[in-house]
């Protein structure tokens, strides 16, 4: 019996070790290397992003008369004018087509490829002073990009496709999005697959490690997906804390004292 007790604490011991998982891989963004000032971001990093194929672009043209620039408009939605849904963007919004050409009524095909949206705004205001309107109307151009859209799956709260209508946001503010990475979630190794013209880029940030805000990759762009892995605690079955461990532990255990007294008595 002494044995018995001795391979229960070892058990307990080693269970302990492997399965529970440390604050350390829970907590995001810990200053590793212990500095006592405030971690320096290059904001160079979060340059304007360019505009790339199957975008979707949103454009509005404003004028003192707004019946002049009624029909560069694609549409002019009422009642719901206000509500933004990603269907109304898909519908209503600007694709931008494998040659890098969107289609405004009016004034045509015009090449957005690798432009940011301030220079496609600039673009087709100059256009339109160019060829149809003098300084006097007062044109007003708005370019935005349809919502950052993105995928997030594996070990995440919500998984799915979303939407964030702003113009810029972290992998931190997408997660969180996203309904956060529970305690069998990665946060070592988030992948990010990102749309680049070359193709596709894999990446790897470590969302537990503060200088990740310092990456190219910490703000996210339109069509990022994002894999979170799980740990290995997850297939263990053994539990992903301390308490879920000593159950699992204690009621096999108690599974095998049963068993073994049972044979013993017969």
């Amino acid at each position: 019996m002494n044995n018995i007790y001795k391979l229960l604490l070892f058990t307990l011991l080693i269970s302990g070790v492997v399965s529970c998982i440390p604050n350390k891989d829970l907590v995001y963004l810990q200053d590793k290397n212990k500095n006592e000032y405030s971690i320096e971001v290059d904001n160079s990093f979060s340059k304007p992003y360019r505009v790339q194929t199957n975008d979707i672009l949103n454009i509005t043209i404003k004028a003192l008369d707004q019946k002049l620039v009624e029909m560069f408009n694609v549409s002019s939605t009422s009642g719901s004018q206000n509500q933004v849904n990603i269907n109304n963007l898909y519908f209503n919004g600007y694709s931008v087509d494998d040659h890098g050409n969107i289609r405004i009524p009016v004034l045509g095909e015009i090449n957005v490829l690798g432009y940011t949206v301030e220079e496609i705004r600039e673009t087709v205001e100059k256009k339109l002073l160019d060829e149809y309107f003098k300084k006097e109307a007062r044109i007003f151009v708005n370019v935005k990009l349809a919502g950052l859209r993105y995928t997030i799956n594996g070990e995440i709260g919500s998984p799915g496709t979303n939407v964030l209508y702003q113009d810029k946001a972290t992998i931190m503010e997408a997660i969180a999005n996203s309904g956060d990475i529970p305690i069998t979630g990665n946060r070592k190794k988030v992948q990010i697959i990102r749309k680049v013209p070359q193709g596709f880029e894999i990446h790897y940030l470590d969302l537990t490690d503060a200088n990740i805000m310092k990456s190219p990759y910490f703000y996210i762009q339109p069509n990022d997906y994002i894999y979170v892995k799980p740990l290995p605690q997850k297939s263990w079955g053994t539990g992903t804390t301390g308490t879920q461990t000593l159950s699992a532990v204690v009621s096999a255990f108690t599974l095998v004292i049963t068993t073994y007294l049972l044979i013993k008595n017969l």
